[in-house]
């Protein structure tokens, strides 16, 4: 390298870079989303920079009543720094421009990473103290559960869905994270190991951004618990394996059922838009789910499902067809179901 200072274009990106950490400071960092039957609409909890804001109060009255510890800005810590450590990113940026040097941009790259592993582990504990350090003389009481939110992405706790991701302040720093890391790759000897890798490298990327997404929208099937789980509808514990359903939704909360019954009443008064995926139990084997969109369907009275449903599903199309010709019925697929 013949110099060390960097280029314009450098520059400029380092100056949007430090704009955006300022900037971030006027949204929430993080949110925390629940959702429930009882609250359709969800609770939101937001993570500011400075505080903790959204439906506070009400999370609180609802976490008496399992024991944790109710949730103030003032017991935190960290709300007392953040904002000075964005801040200081900020500045870290805007000096990193006016100096215009190689390893003062490889050392802004180096401090941001090092305070997101930080924050990530310090994220992580305040979700397990609050999620594990419950009051014994709590109102409800579930022997070996714990109330530990996400880190990041879907997490099923009892009747609610937690969903934790980035809130707008929170993508802009990623933003900005994002832009620190062109500048180096730009600024370091690893701008011609990008060019000569250019195809591996987007290919690479594009594997990395769908192994991401599909990681953060979970469509697999989530094992329902007999005697333990409720229909999502009828409130009924679910209690036959052969008869439950399942659907999942974009944001990856699973919606468990007794009786299919139940899960077709449950999407004619829910939005499709918000469902991703469907299952339902294959009636040939012990509490296995299938892809509903995929099954065998056969109606008979003779099967006595929990709410009087009577619809058994198959994975074969022949375990199907034999079952419908032993009690004179028929076979249909899902989308008749839907029909019915």
């Amino acid at each position: 390298m013949k110099t060390q200072n960097i280029s314009l274009l450098s520059k400029v990106l380092l100056l949007v870079v430090g704009l955006l950490f300022f900037a971030s400071l006027q949204f929430p960092m993080w949110q925390i989303e629940l959702e429930a039957p009882q609250y359709p609409e969800g609770l939101i909890l937001r993570l500011h920079a400075d505080k903790i804001g959204g439906d506070v109060e009400i999370i609180n009255g609802l976490n008496h009543y399992i024991g944790m510890k109710t949730l103030h800005t003032e017991d935190f810590f960290e709300f007392q720094i953040l904002t000075y450590i964005v801040i200081f990113f900020g500045v870290f940026a805007l000096a990193a421009m006016v100096i215009a040097k190689r390893k003062l941009v490889i050392a802004l790259l180096i401090s941001l990473i090092s305070f997101v592993v930080l924050a990530g582990i310090d994220f992580y504990r305040w979700n397990y103290e609050y999620g594990h350090n419950l009051d014994p003389n709590a109102a409800i009481k579930v022997p070996g559960m714990a109330y530990q939110p996400p880190v990041i992405g879907y997490k099923q706790l009892l009747n609610f869905g937690a969903y934790s991701v980035p809130d707008v302040g929170g993508w802009i720093l990623i933003i900005a994270g994002t832009l620190i890391f062109i500048v180096v790759i730009m600024e370091t000897k690893l701008k011609g190991k990008f060019r000569k890798q250019n195809k591996v490298n987007i290919a690479s990327l594009w594997l990395l951004l769908g192994l991401s997404f599909s990681s953060c929208n979970n469509t697999d099937a989530q094992d329902i618990n007999i005697h333990k789980d409720r229909c999502n509808f009828c409130e009924m514990t679910i209690a036959d394996s052969r008869f439950g359903a399942e659907v999942i939704t974009k944001k990856g909360r699973a919606y468990k059922f007794d009786d299919l019954i139940c899960l077709l009443d449950y999407i004619s008064e829910n939005s499709t838009n918000d469902l991703k995926s469907y299952f339902v139990n294959d009636y040939s084997e012990k509490n296995v789910l299938i892809d509903a969109t995929q099954a065998f369907f056969v109606e008979s009275s003779t099967l006595k499902t929990p709410m009087r449903g009577n619809i058994a599903a198959f994975k074969s199309k022949i375990d199907a067809q034999l079952f419908a010709d032993k009690v004179d019925s028929y076979v249909f697929r899902w989308a008749d179901l839907l029909k019915k």
